[in-house]
């Protein structure tokens, strides 16, 4: 996997592109050809392309959480006996299937966590059974996401 992002690489029809699939990723590629007046078959390589050098990193449906009956967002600054504990403590993280996001990070906290909850009895226990028994966890802050107010792509410059 490239992990380098050559934006010289990134010309002003790949970035058509990208802020047209952004906006839909379902969007048919004969769609997206005609709204840039190139082929089917060159939108198809162009994105592959993008993928191929890691401009592009996924696709998929985005879940409403609250549908599936989890209330509450929360982000978590994690506190760890040292920093260097963070490759330790990320497996067992991942362990804990509401944790959607973690981040190693600068500031007060060593990782910065986001995760879904049904409710605050269920944010209880993800915190005092979970997150706070993994060795080298000394300390955490939460703070519960009252609303989302922007979600967004970084801007596409064409």
């Amino acid at each position: 996997m490239n992990t380098s992002y050559p934006a010289e690489k990134i010309d002003s029809l790949d970035r058509q592109i990208l802020e047209i699939i952004t906006k839909n990723a379902r969007v048919p590629f004969k769609d997206v050809a005609a709204e840039c007046g190139v082929s089917r078959a060159a939108i198809h390589q162009r994105v592959q392309r993008l993928i191929d050098l890691n401009v592009i990193t996924g696709s998929g449906y985005t879940i409403n959480p609250k549908a599936l009956g989890y209330q509450t967002c929360t982000y978590i600054g994690v506190k760890l006996e040292k920093g260097s504990m963070y490759k330790e403590v990320i497996p067992s993280l991942e362990k804990i299937p509401e944790i959607i996001e973690c981040h190693f990070c600068t500031g007060p906290y060593t990782i910065l966590v986001k995760l879904h909850c049904r409710d605050n009895e269920h944010l209880m226990d993800l915190l005092n059974r979970k997150i706070q028994e993994i060795p080298g966890v000394t300390a955490t802050e939460t703070l519960i996401s009252l609303e989302q107010s922007i979600k967004r792509h970084i801007p596409i410059e064409i």
